[in-house]
């Protein structure tokens, strides 16, 4: 095996594995492919054909590329957006992939995007312990921080913004002063800024993150959370609830604002057929709202791979492995039914957007080029980084040299030359006449923590070399 192959996984279903092996294919397209340009030097990822570079995707797909073994850097397409920083701090939500120039609408005239760098740059710190980079970035996404802070916020110490920059195009969020999820958005900003400056012991930015973040905590708590209905909503320009459940209520988990017992009531809704517990999870729209449309009509209903993505991150961060893992399979699997009606899966297309009650990609009536083939930025969350963290259940940390192992079940899978920096790891399970094991290879030292349906947990040193263990033997 040379270096420069991506990793391999392994999974009952091979179908799984097929739609992950081709979406490492497929990505091939979507590198600089708006070609050489003047305006923008080196390599980036964008859509096939736009002329645009989005802030959100570039953002979104630094998830994936981290486990291309470096084949695709993750982090080019951020420089991008870093390097074109304005003096007041501003980083707008597209640039023109032919001048390099800013591109901005009516609706959100500033070009505000979802502020979800710190996010990013924080797991890309876990998959490539780049310390230097860390501290490259705090003073950028400081910056950023204070010039969203300068537009957008309030005496109420919320950000009222546009609807156009929570990227939920059509949702039906009329009258919307205060997002909920873009205002949760600027909390996860601020708690990952906060844990990066701890990297860095730099315990003054450290304190005034966390500051910031405990601060928005508290007002999302007081002003968006309807303890009656058990949901996080939107608010208007007066500080009233709108009383719309849409997917954006889910951003408070990733941002870990709800206590145990609002997040409980809250998961409970996933689970809830007639709210978002819909046969293909989740739904951007509940089921049980007016404007629901069962054809998806945009985010009127319809399943964004993106933002199932960021529910089920959110699970995790309340423990809830078995739920999130259940909803990665059910998407997966909607997502393989849909790629062609005809079952077969090998000359079918991956889709920007899907259909909440059965397979199919998702209709929008006025948007005759929704959903778009092959949007990658959403899909490969699903077919790569859902499926080895998730399906698989590997969390990888390589500052901390560890890797977590997290099996619901005992299942033959598991992954294959994943690169950790210098580091190539195998970690396999499969049934032997022993009884179930474990073989790994690794080139370094690492360790290891497997958690087994939440009963038998042990973290062991993995020395280099080939080892395996007997999971009856934990």
């Amino acid at each position: 095996m040379t270096k420069r192959d991506f990793p391999k996984i392994h999974f009952y279903d091979q179908d799984f594995v097929d739609v992950y092996d081709k979406t490492w294919a497929w990505i091939q397209d979507y590198w600089n492919s708006g070609g050489e340009s003047e305006a923008i030097e080196g390599k980036f990822f964008t859509y096939p054909g736009s002329a645009a570079i989005k802030q959100l995707d570039a953002i979104l797909s630094s998830f994936f590329l981290v486990y291309s073994n470096r084949i695709y850097q993750a982090s080019p397409t951020l420089d991008l957006f870093y390097t074109r920083q304005e003096p007041s701090g501003a980083i707008r939500s597209a640039y023109s992939v032919s001048t390099g120039m800013p591109i901005v609408e009516k609706h959100n005239p500033e070009g505000l995007s979802l502020p979800l760098f710190a996010w990013a740059e924080f797991n890309l710190y876990h998959k490539s312990a780049n310390k230097k980079r860390v501290k490259d970035i705090i003073p950028i996404l400081h910056r950023y921080t204070e010039w969203i802070d300068s537009v957008y916020k309030r005496e109420n110490g919320l950000y009222q913004v546009p609807l156009a920059a929570t990227e939920m195009g059509n949702a039906p969020r009329e009258n919307t002063s205060y997002p909920v999820d873009f205002n949760t958005c600027m909390a996860i900003n601020a708690l990952y800024v906060s844990a990066m400056a701890d990297i860095l012991n730099d315990k003054e930015t450290s304190f005034q993150y966390k500051r910031r973040y405990f601060s928005l905590k508290t007002r999302i708590n007081d002003l968006m959370w309807n303890n009656d209905d058990g949901f996080y909503y939107d608010i208007d320009k007066n500080e009233t609830q709108i009383k719309v459940k849409t997917l954006a209520g889910y951003w408070p988990l990733l941002a870990e604002i709800p206590n145990d017992e609002k997040a409980e009531r809250i998961i409970s809704k996933l689970q809830d057929p007639n709210i978002f517990g819909a046969p293909h999870p989740f739904p951007s729209l509940a089921v049980c709202e007016p404007a629901f449309n069962e054809n998806g009509d945009g985010y009127h209903g319809s399943v964004f791979p993106h933002l199932t993505f960021m529910v089920i991150k959110g699970l995790e961060k309340y423990q809830r492995w078995g739920l999130a893992r259940e909803c990665a399979i059910r998407h997966l699997y909607f997502i393989l039914d849909s790629m062609n009606p005809d079952g077969n899966h090998h000359k079918g297309k991956l889709w920007e957007a899907y259909l909440p009650l059965k397979e199919g990609p998702a209709q929008w009536h006025t948007n005759p080029d929704f959903p778009r083939e092959q949007y990658l930025a959403y899909d490969a969350l699903s077919t790569i980084c859902l499926t080895i963290e998730n399906i698989v259940g590997l969390f990888i940390s390589l500052p901390r040299k560890t890797v977590d192992w997290i099996i619901p079940n005992l299942e033959i899978m598991g992954i294959e030359n994943l690169s950790l920096k210098k580091n190539m790891i195998t970690i396999l399970s499969n049934k032997s006449g022993r009884g179930w094991e474990i073989h790994m290879e690794s080139e370094k030292l690492y360790y290891f923590t497997i958690n087994i349906l939440g009963k038998k947990k042990k973290t062991l040193p993995i020395p280099s070399g080939k080892c395996s263990m007997l999971i009856d033997k934990l």
